[in-house]
């Protein structure tokens, strides 16, 4: 996220004549488009994740029950103590 918000800060044209200037160099529009970018790929990411997990839901459980939990996972899940 900080990498592609910083190119909207720094780019400048002296690096790469084919680009943008960024805010530093007299265009604050890029650090804003950079910034919906890095929004919308969040945005993106969160509702993908979210959709597959209820997915894998249906098929498996994700979490444990609350009895398995308060056991504790290494004697529900493994069948081990993991302390004393």
């Amino acid at each position: 996220m900080w990498g592609t918000i910083a190119t909207g800060l720094f780019a400048s044209t002296a690096i790469n004549a084919a680009g943008p200037n960024g805010l530093f160099y007299g265009n604050p529009l890029l650090v804003g488009i950079q910034a919906l970018a890095v929004i919308i790929v969040a945005v993106f990411a969160f509702v993908g994740s979210y959709a597959l997990l209820r997915v894998i839901n249906v098929f498996t459980p994700v979490r444990v029950n609350a009895k398995e939990e308060d056991a504790g996972l290494d004697i529900s899940q493994h069948g081990e103590a993991a302390y004393e």
